[in-house]
């Protein structure tokens, strides 16, 4: 028995979610943000199905994840939003690199003289998120510089918005007038338009005048939105187990670590081969339901590292080696990412990258 959790990935779904959005932006450009092995869901399988449906520009986090997609024959063009090491990577694997300040600017045009080559860059503004890139007041400066450095050519312009997923957009909004204001001054100075983007999946749906360029979605993609409403998205995973075994306790009786539940009836349970080690968080100790034949069933007792208890006690003909599904779709009942991260109070992000990453992937479509 493979350990732990497979994911069922509809590349299918991949399609459809891409035609929706090209229909919500206008048939814009997609940078397609696939990093954290495109969240949980396999960035080779889902970028080649992304390029065949016309996706020109791939996202990734760093270098590593890049070059994968190269070595897996992905061609488009690939943004490196972090990394900033090793630029020799950059020119071998034909990667673009984000810059965010004028030491990686430097580095970059260092190895470009080195090797008579030039790389196209995107230059990153820090408008309120408070991680990374070049200060709204010195941005339009720093871009002229990076622009006029040997080997570098700017093609693109980008930031992040900290909070498109809120009701309230104000702060949004304002992220996005700081951005446009360094944007007018670099094309100004520039001369020439360049590829400004900013809109992540939460702005895509929120903030139709942050679309500008290109747009940037990641969970979209994936089939989910920072919303409650679906927008008609479908999506991808669907994460199944197997029932390893089926155990009668009478009332009384305590289950998993810490006796934190005790059944109350004579009771069925059944022990899941999955656990925290699979990435099915620790929080949904009782505080989860798995789908068995068709039927919500609870957790029950602490999740263990390996395994998992639920209380099958009222769906009838349970058995050992029975599909059991933690996230997706089985007969009429659904199990949403979105429902599971607001059990434990996180978000949609953590559960797909979590319990989707570690599990093995089965792909159709």
């Amino acid at each position: 028995m493979n350990r732990g959790l497979v994911a069922e990935v509809d590349l299918s779904a991949v399609t459809h979610n891409l035609k929706v959005l090209r229909r919500i932006t206008g048939g814009r450009p997609v940078i397609a943000v696939v990093k954290a092995d495109a969240y949980g869901h396999g960035s080779v399988e889902v970028s080649r199905r992304l390029q065949t449906e016309g996706v020109s520009l791939f996202a990734v986090a760093f270098a590593g994840e890049g070059k994968l997609l190269r070595d897996s024959g992905i061609d488009a063009g690939i943004i490196v939003l972090f990394d900033r090491f090793d630029p020799a990577d950059y020119f071998s694997y034909k990667l673009t690199p984000v810059i965010q300040d004028m030491t990686t600017a430097s580095a970059f045009s260092e190895e470009a003289r080195a090797r008579g080559a030039v790389i196209p860059v995107h230059v990153k503004i820090d408008t309120g998120m408070g991680r990374v890139g070049f200060d709204p007041a010195d941005a339009v400066s720093c871009a002229m510089r990076i622009a006029s450095m040997e080997g570098l050519y700017l093609e693109g312009l980008m930031s992040h918005f900290s909070e498109a997923d809120l009701c309230d957009r104000s702060y949004a909004l304002h992220q996005l007038a700081i951005f446009n204001e360094v944007r007018q001054g670099i094309t100004e100075k520039l001369g020439r338009p360049i590829l400004a983007h900013m809109a992540n999946s939460a702005a895509v749906l929120s903030l139709p005048e942050a679309l500008l360029d290109a747009v940037r979605p990641g969970l979209f993609i994936y089939g989910y939105s920072p919303f409650k409403e679906d927008h008609g998205l479908v999506p991808l995973m669907t994460v199944k187990t197997r029932i390893i075994a089926v155990r009668g306790l009478s009332a009384g009786s305590p289950v998993s670590y810490g006796r934190t539940f005790v059944t109350k009836r004579d009771s069925k349970i059944a022990v899941i081969a999955s656990g925290y080690a699979d990435g099915y968080d620790r929080h949904f100790s009782n505080n989860g339901e798995m789908l068995v034949r068709g039927k919500r069933v609870p957790v029950v007792g602490r999740v263990c590292m390996d395994l998992t208890m639920v209380d099958v006690t009222d769906v009838g003909g349970v058995s050992e080696g029975d599909e059991v599904v933690i996230m997706g779709r089985q007969g009429d009942a659904i199990i949403t990412a979105g429902e599971l991260a607001s059990r434990i109070n996180t978000i949609a992000y953590d559960i797909v990258t979590g319990i989707g990453g570690r599990a093995r992937k089965v792909y159709s479509g």
